[in-house]
C-alpha cells in the first residue's frame, strides 16, 4: 500500500480496482489515494459510476459529449467508486465503457466495486462490453481485495451492545 501512496504507478498509467464487501473501506482508501495524488500536483477526477454515467448521457444530450469525455481523458487520476451498486442501461454502460476505453494506457484509473469480477456483466448487461473493460482495466492494474466484515455494521453492533450494558458511547471527544 505504501507504494500506491507514492502515486508512481499514475506515472505509469497504471489501474487500482478495489473490490469487496460493502463497508470494508474501498472508499476510503481510494479517497486516500486520490488526496496523495492531490497532495503531489496531479489532476483528479472522483465521481461515483452512477453520477458519472448520468453526466455522460445529460452532456450527449445537450450536444457536450466529446467536451466532457476529453475532460475526464485528462485527469491524471481519476476515481470511479461504487461500480457495480446500480444496474446501467445500456447507454450508460456504452458511454461508461468509452470513458475507461479513452483512459486506456493515457491515464490511472481507480474502480470500487463491491462485485468480483464474474459479476461485472450484471451491471454492463453484455459479455463483450464487460470482456472489453475488464481486458483494459486489468491489463495494467493493482487489484485490492477488501474482504472482511462491515465496518458500518459493526459500529451498529458495538453502539447496541454498549447502549444495553449502560456503558458510554465508543464517540471520540468533540472540540
Amino acid at each position: 500500500m505504501l507504494e500506491l501512496a507514492r502515486c508512481e504507478y499514475v506515472g505509469r498509467r497504471e489501474n487500482i480496482i478495489a473490490v469487496g464487501n460493502s463497508g470494508t473501506g474501498k472508499t476510503h482508501v481510494a479517497l486516500g489515494l486520490a488526496l496523495a495524488a492531490c497532495q503531489k500536483g496531479l489532476s483528479v477526477g472522483f465521481t461515483t459510476a452512477v453520477a458519472l454515467v448520468h453526466e455522460l448521457i445529460e452532456a450527449r444530450d445537450e450536444k457536450r459529449l466529446l467536451r466532457l469525455q476529453r475532460q475526464f481523458a485528462g485527469y491524471k487520476l481519476l476515481v470511479n467508486d461504487e461500480l457495480g451498486y446500480v444496474p446501467l442501461s445500456q447507454t450508460g454502460a456504452e458511454l461508461l465503457f468509452e470513458v475507461f476505453s479513452q483512459r486506456y494506457e493515457r491515464g490511472s484509473t481507480i474502480v470500487t466495486s463491491n462485485l468480483p469480477f464474474d459479476e461485472w456483466t450484471s451491471v454492463f448487461a453484455s459479455e463483450r462490453l464487460t470482456g472489453a473493460l475488464l481486458d483494459r482495466l486489468t491489463h495494467h492494474v493493482h487489484i485490492l481485495e477488501m474482504n472482511g466484515d462491515s465496518y458500518r455494521l459493526n459500529q451498529s453492533k458495538r453502539r447496541q451492545r454498549d447502549t444495553r450494558s449502560g456503558d458510554p458511547p465508543d464517540n471520540p471527544p468533540e472540540g
